[in-house]
């Protein structure tokens, strides 16, 4: 069975990058057993449409925009949010739904989907997260990891560990 997280939304704006900071931050951290792919998706949207046709499971880790907390995190099957839109209906969670909708219409079998998202607090152009946010990080990251664990994922920290603060940095300044 072939397991994809998929990360999506923009550095740019803020909170709307959690889901591509939580990728790089399971990369840097963590061994997974069996092997599961970790993919940044940023914006890239109904650009995604072949990840859901070639993949058994995709969890999708956004943010989420529904009447509570900043900072609340769900796990939500993707069928669950029709009608609802990830954050402020952005081009990479209109389209990533989409995907989905696209997938039905031609016939295929729906990959196993969920989301696990996050309230955002802020969504401003400004890389980083807000303070509510980085404080619910390793939530966000334990919420990952434990669901992970339910699909028999086995999870091993590295020996090494690479901070969200650098994570972060890290797209900030990106090595050339």
């Amino acid at each position: 069975m072939s397991i994809v997280v998929l990360g999506v939304g923009n550095v740019l704006e803020e909170d709307d990058g959690v889901g591509i900071y939580a990728c790089a931050y399971l990369n840097a951290n963590y061994t997974f057993c069996p092997e599961i792919e970790i993919i940044n998706g940023g914006v890239e949207g109904i650009n995604l449409l072949n990840l859901f046709l070639e993949n058994d499971r995709i969890i999708i880790l956004d943010t989420i925009n529904l009447d509570d907390e900043a900072g609340s995190i769900y796990n939500i099957p993707s069928f669950e949010l029709s009608g609802y839109g990830l954050n402020s209906g952005g081009a990479h969670e209109v389209g990533v739904m989409q995907c989905l909708d696209m997938i039905e219409l031609m016939g295929h079998p729906l990959p196993e989907s969920n989301v696990i998202g996050i309230i955002p607090k802020s969504i401003t152009f400004e890389m980083g997260l807000s303070d509510k946010l980085s404080e619910q990080f390793s939530t966000y990251i334990n919420t990952v990891i434990n669901y992970l664990k339910t699909i028999e994922i086995d999870v091993t920290p590295n020996e090494t560990h690479t901070s969200l603060n650098e994570i972060i940095e890290a797209f900030k300044y990106p090595t050339r």
